[in-house]
């Protein structure tokens, strides 16, 4: 069984560090993040997606959380093909994905900003969430291609956010393949009733890595704010639906994340501390479940395997003996 961490997909998000969540002497920086990681063993840096990543920044990350968590890092917008803001280019570039000095100047500073989390063992994987207009296809196809060139090494997931890539007829290629470039496929829980819903597949593209993002289940999926795209209050049965699909991924992978994106207010925290315990309960019935399972099995065994007490001489010379029925009671 591989090691399931829950966390959220920021620590630093606005609706997060007003709402109250950070203790009074632990809402600068550093002790937003060291609160955050004495209760979670994983976090998204959602950050990355908006501005490429600092070294140095990144190795105080490092110094500043416990040994063994790890941060998911998200692929800077640019290198997704998303819009980028000219302001966050480096050197003046224009942000054009189609600009091969551009492309390869933003790979560069991005590789060189997440290298002290890799070299730190800190580096839970880097996460390219694709956009609703990446469609299946060749030319797609040849775009991660050339991401997994460039990512060769590191711990790789992929969401898409156009559906077709996991609907029944683009499934099995789609799963290939992420397989044939090592890249774990990302599964994601979200509204089922819109457009644009992305199949709920868990599909285990890498024996390295699965991850499974919550993004709520608002019905505002794909238009208004932010805060309208994700705000959803996650029930404690919705939470349960998942329990039999987390055991079955971590059972195939080294690792699972389970990251929660419904990042209004204190709902991503509370949703994550409560898929926790969830975990813990449902560990702690199924090794009780297992324990009872393998006495019941043993006894068995030993009940068929017990040798048979020998017959006292006496009675066995003394032939048929009458049954207690036939025997008047003293």
């Amino acid at each position: 069984m591989g090691e399931i961490r829950v966390g959220t997909c920021s620590w630093t998000d606005r609706a997060l560090t007003g709402s109250g969540w950070y203790p009074p002497g632990r809402r600068d920086a550093e002790g937003r993040l060291r609160h955050y990681a004495e209760r979670f063993p994983v976090v998204e840096v959602d950050s990355a997606y908006y501005a490429l990543p600092n070294a140095r920044t990144s190795a105080l990350w490092a110094e500043r959380t416990p040994a063994g968590f790890v941060f998911d890092v998200k692929a800077f917008s640019l290198l997704t093909g998303h819009p980028t803001r000219s302001a966050v280019m480096p050197g003046g570039l224009p942000a054009d994905p189609g600009n091969p000095a551009a492309l390869d100047a933003v790979w560069a500073r991005f590789t060189e900003g997440i290298e002290p989390l890799r070299a730190a063992g800190r580096l839970g994987g880097v996460l390219f969430q694709f956009p609703p207009w990446f469609r299946p296809g060749q030319r797609a196809g040849a775009f991660l291609r050339e991401c997994a060139e460039r990512t060769a090494g590191w711990p790789v997931s992929v969401e898409f956010r156009h559906p077709g890539w996991w609907r029944s007829e683009w499934a099995d290629v789609t799963a290939a393949l992420l397989a044939r470039y090592g890249m774990a496929a990302v599964a994601v829980d979200m509204a089922q009733t819109l457009p644009a819903s992305i199949p709920p597949v868990a599909p285990v593209t890498s024996p390295r890595l699965s991850v499974v993002r919550f993004h709520g289940r608002s019905a505002s999926w794909g238009t208004g704010s932010k805060e309208d795209r994700f705000r959803h209050e996650y029930r404690e049965a919705e939470l349960a639906e998942w329990l039999p699909r987390l055991r079955s991924l971590a059972g195939r992978v080294d690792e699972l994340h389970v990251l929660f994106n419904n990042c209004c207010g204190t709902a991503a925290v509370r949703a994550a501390e409560t898929m926790r315990r969830l975990l813990a309960q449902d560990a702690t019935v199924t090794a009780a479940r297992e324990a009872h399972s393998a006495a019941a099995r043993d006894g068995a065994n030993t009940a068929t395997t017990a040798p048979t007490a020998a017959m006292p001489a006496a009675a066995q010379s003394a032939g048929p003996q009458p049954s207690r029925k036939s025997v008047r009671e003293p």
